[in-house]
């Protein structure tokens, strides 16, 4: 890129900081290194790679032609034609907008975990609950805490609980259960592995369920939030959860102590 008219440089060794984005020049986000964006008058295209998947998005269909023609031109690439599935997610269209869910992940977890004829929970996890590192014995008056033998097989608990995290990009529903189940995989016990598998029972209810990105365009952005105050039982921080919809569509949440 060439200086503008009128401009001198300082010094031969020296370097020009763009402070801000010139119509044409592709930029690369700050909060995603794997998004680039290209404004220009005709429209804005927006391509995101990760690995050899690509997927290139835009408000024009002329420019995300030829964005796809000048990259076949630099690159070997395949076009696999409308976005229905991408890193594991599945995506459908209707006059409602687009279901983003993982139908045939969630499937083949439930699957792999062996509860492929077990009964559905209604819920992910009983609320009544309080996992700690140790459980308590019921029939004493004072709920004296007693040691839990650790899992045999450990690598089993963690490889379940990244598979769920997984699921949580378009599960939110179970983001709560989740974390809880990830602060104790340093040490499990059997009573951490039997909410694992009820929460893969809750899933096996309603594997396709996921989020729906909203036809409907309203340009309102609403948050909710909301924490339980010293909720944790071994450490009494709060638990707090949040999620922000743009018009009718979530576009984040998280739950965290």
């Amino acid at each position: 890129m060439d200086l503008p008219q009128g401009f001198h440089s300082q010094g031969e060794n020296l370097v020009d900081r763009l402070v801000k984005s010139l119509y044409g020049l592709k930029q690369q986000s700050q909060h995603d290194h794997s998004l680039f964006t290209k404004h220009s008058k005709q429209g804005t295209v927006i391509i995101l790679v990760y690995v050899d998947d690509m997927l290139i998005a835009g408000d024009s269909l002329e420019q995300i032609l030829e964005t796809k023609t000048a990259l076949q031109n630099a690159f070997k690439m395949k076009d696999l034609g409308e976005l229905k599935y991408f890193l594991g997610i599945e995506f459908a269209r209707s006059s409602k907008g687009i279901t983003m869910h993982k139908r045939k992940y969630a499937l083949e977890l439930t699957s792999e975990a062996g509860l492929a004829a077990s009964k559905p929970a209604n819920t992910p996890i009983d609320i009544n609950v309080k996992l700690t590192s140790r459980q308590y014995d019921e029939t004493i008056k004072d709920k004296v805490y007693i040691e839990e033998d650790p899992l045999t097989d450990q690598s089993g608990y963690h490889r379940l609980i990244r598979k769920l995290l997984y699921l949580t990009v378009t599960r939110p529903d179970i983001s709560f259960a989740v974390q809880t189940l990830s602060q104790f995989l340093q040490d499990p016990k059997k009573s951490h592995m039997d909410v694992a598998l009820r929460i893969m029972r809750y899933i096996k209810k309603q594997p396709g369920q996921g989020l729906l990105l909203s036809s409907k365009f309203r340009n309102e952005i609403t948050e909710f939030c909301d924490a339980d105050w010293a909720s944790c039982p071994i450490t009494r921080r709060f638990v707090t959860g949040f999620m922000i919809k743009f018009g009718d569509s979530l576009v984040s949440w998280k739950s965290k102590k």
